[in-house]
């Protein structure tokens, strides 16, 4: 029977079983944490990063840089902020090739510590809070503590930046209390701050 994928190969194969196999326990490596498939990394998450049949490669405290950079052996520097850690494993891969044929790389995330959102203003505890993957408006405020009594939760925004500069996103909590215009609930993402007068 042929592979679907051509590029999984014998070796490759019994890679993915180790990495199966050793996940979690192996060199006393922190626990990966579940994240979905898509989830782009930040500047300060962490990775557990390994080469199968290369003990000496096995990284599992890598921190990303505030650049969003961090070096690997053999490889050199590699951009990690904003890829998905399957991009930075087939990058890894790629530049290893010609020192370790058919090598197979681990990436895996133990800590979204960069993964950060910010709540401010007029709530019990304001501060950073670390999303793990992803909370929306209402759990930050929760997380938060909840408004003070001088807090106008329905002039409370999302500040949110982009390439093209800042976006305001209006939170109205009585509306959404009710059951009304839920959409401003909206997931948050790295970096907003939710700003409560």
């Amino acid at each position: 029977m042929r592979c679907a994928d051509p590029r999984l190969t014998f070796p490759r194969l019994l890679g993915l079983l180790w990495v199966l196999c050793s996940a979690g326990f192996a060199h006393g490596q922190a626990a990966t944490v579940v994240a979905p498939a898509d989830y782009r990394l930040h500047a300060g998450d962490k990775l557990d990063v390994a080469v199968w049949k290369e003990p000496e490669m096995q990284r599992p405290t890598i921190v990303i840089a505030p650049d969003g950079k961090f070096s690997f052996p053999l490889v050199g520097e590699i951009a990690a902020a904003g890829k998905t850690p399957a991009e930075v494993r087939q990058e890894i891969e790629t530049k290893l090739a010609k020192f370790i044929p058919d090598a197979v790389v681990t990436v895996g995330i133990t800590d979204v510590a960069g993964n950060v959102a910010y709540v401010i203003g007029q709530v019990t505890k304001p501060g950073s809070f670390v999303m793990n993957p992803r909370i929306n408006v209402l759990q930050a405020l929760s997380l938060a503590g909840g408004g003070t009594p001088f807090a106008k939760l329905d002039s409370i925004i999302v500040i949110r930046a982009s390439q093209t500069g800042q976006r305001v996103i209006p939170f109205r909590f009585s509306q959404v209390a009710a059951g009304r215009d839920l959409d401003q609930n909206v997931m948050l993402e790295s970096g907003d701050v939710v700003l409560v007068p």
